[in-house]
């Protein structure tokens, strides 16, 4: 059997081995246009940053070492122009020598990856406007910055791409603002978890422009300057275009593949296309999402991986299935840790979903044992069915191990309020008794049994000032006279017994606390004395952060902008 890959990275060069684990006869030929056939994508922006300072780190396997460990021929800026389904060859061209060739196959396997999106704009062909998606990419940046001793940057995009390079440019001294069509950075985020993303990036001294469309770019001397549609402008040594990427289906749409959403190449769950024969995997592809079993696109390395190794063994003879994605994903962010995965509230509602969300904010470990660090939680279910929807962790430590509890919970098919009954590792100095994951899974478990209700964020601005309902903080005086929001009265939780005549029991009662706990008590409290009462999901923190965010975001030139 022989075996053409086309595309190496993740997903090809992942298939490569994985076929030739299985089958010591066949004959694997991978052919990659860049000059890099397996090599850490995630890595690229720590390189431009001196985070990595060896560029071979970046590089997993070399020709040379694929066929010394696997005898897999890797033929390198090697391009494949053309794909005949009736003779079962590809056309091949050497890009260093123009030669140019037919090499036949019995089964073909596309991991053409994906492309960064280059909108047609007045400008855009400038030296000093760059992409960043192949290793190439990242020498090219890295020689730029060294010999023009760049100061100054502007990041188009506010995705996990766009903020890396952010974070990495800042702490090499750069100037470095990022300009972001949408009113929130990292559309895997809600807003208000977004919020915490923006706050930090400020904190570091980069500037935002959120609600902002570049129109155009122009050379200004040694500086390159971005129009943007409110007709300000923002010059800058460099311009890093990170607005996302578009599956890579020339190949496929020359042979007549069936293609999908935005393109994709489409493949049944075992990574086959719709000609004999061949198979796709990676970034190019359509795929089931787990959660929702629409079809979507999720261009991330773990997927790629999966992919590749179950492409390999139905090319081996073997049935294996891929079960769709769920987008898990995490992203460093200076000393924050952000991590996402299945839905966010905003797409579930848009999908007409009748979700609901829990919003905590636990320590990572145990209060008592030095060091712990708070983190913020947002795990979103379906009514009714209490189907985990998605979750969200912003913070500093334990952020990672709880969104994989998560993700592992939403594919296991576990209810959001089963998460009470994880039984979780626990030590002081890595854990509490009750587990992040397990308080989320007791607060769906109240709002489950009526135990509680809720109200959120965006609710505040719309309750009623006119004395048809009541606001209560239960903080202390001093939290309270730290900071509080119009239209609340204060009474501490620890007093309410002895102050409930203070409230009137005919109307309803929403409640707030600094995280969600001691109001959540107040509730209990006043309910079993028949009140109606409203927890606020998340707390005065949460709220604040949110509001804040969202007040430095509408400023037409937040603080720090450059006009």
């Amino acid at each position: 059997m022989k075996v053409v890959i086309v595309g190496g990275v993740a997903g090809g060069a992942s298939a490569a081995a994985r076929i030739r684990r299985l089958d010591e006869s066949a004959e694997i030929i991978v052919f990659e246009k860049t000059g890099y056939v397996s090599y850490a994508n995630c890595g690229l922006p720590y390189y431009i940053g001196d985070v990595i300072t060896d560029s071979s780190d970046l590089t997993f396997q070399t020709p040379e070492s694929f066929w010394k460990r696997f005898r897999i021929s890797v033929k390198v800026n090697h391009e494949v122009t053309n794909i005949d389904v009736t003779q079962k060859t590809v056309t091949v061209k050497n890009l260093l020598t123009g030669t140019e060739w037919e090499e036949p196959y019995d089964k073909l396997l596309l991991s053409p990856g994906a492309k960064p999106v280059r909108p047609n704009l007045p400008g855009i062909d400038s030296e000093k406007i760059f992409s960043l998606r192949t290793v190439e990419d990242t020498f090219r940046i890295h020689d730029y910055l060294e010999k023009t001793k760049a100061q100054s940057a502007v990041i188009v995009g506010g995705g996990y791409i766009g903020i890396e390079v952010a974070e990495n440019l800042k702490e090499k001294g750069l100037n470095v603002t990022i300009v972001q069509r949408p009113n929130q950075l990292m559309n895997t985020l809600d807003y208000d978890m977004a919020s915490f993303v923006h706050s930090k990036l400020r904190a570091k001294g980069i500037s935002l422009r959120l609600n902002s469309n570049v129109t155009s770019f122009r050379q200004d001397g040694e500086r390159i300057v971005t129009l943007l549609e409110d007709n300000s402008e923002i010059a800058a040594d460099m311009v890093l275009l990170a607005i996302g990427v578009a599956p890579e289906n020339s190949l496929a749409k020359q042979a007549g593949l069936k293609l999908g959403v935005k393109g994709s190449i489409v493949v049944n769950d075992r990574m086959e296309t719709s000609v004999q024969d061949i198979y796709a995997v990676g970034d190019a592809i359509q795929v089931k999402h787990f959660v929702t079993e629409e079809d979507t696109v999720i261009a991330l390395a773990g997927p790629a991986n999966k992919q590749g190794r179950i492409a390999a063994d139905n090319i081996c003879g073997g049935d294996s299935h891929y079960q769709g994605s769920m987008g898990s994903s995490i992203i460093k962010i200076f000393d924050m840790t952000v991590a996402g995965t299945g839905l966010t509230e905003k797409v579930a509602k848009s999908m007409g979903i009748d979700c609901e969300s829990v919003v905590l904010s636990p320590a990572s470990h145990a209060g008592y044992y030095p060091g712990a660090k708070v983190m913020t939680m947002k795990v979103v279910f379906e009514k009714d069915t209490w189907k985990l929807l998605g979750a969200q962790i912003v913070g500093t430590e334990g952020v990672d191990k709880r969104l994989d509890v998560l993700a592992t919970a939403m594919h296991a098919g576990m209810k959001a309020n089963m998460l009470k009954d994880l039984d979780l590792a626990y030590a002081p100095p890595f854990s509490s008794a009750k587990d992040p994951v397990n308080m989320a899974g007791f607060m769906i478990e109240n709002i489950r049994n009526g135990f509680v209700k809720q109200y959120h964020w965006d609710e505040i601005a719309g309750l009623p000032r006119d004395g048809s309902v009541t606001l209560l903080d239960t903080r202390t005086a001093y939290e309270y006279k730290s900071g509080h929001i119009d239209g609340y009265i204060n009474i501490p939780v620890d007093d309410l017994r002895e102050r409930m005549n203070e409230i009137d029991d005919s109307k309803p009662v929403y409640v707030i606390c600094q995280s969600g706990l001691r109001s959540y008590i107040a509730c209990r409290i006043l309910t079993q004395n028949g009140f109606d009462c409203y927890n606020f999901s998340g707390g005065y923190r949460f709220y604040a952060s949110v509001i804040h965010e969202k007040q430095m975001s509408e400023c037409t030139y937040p603080c720090g902008m450059e006009k």
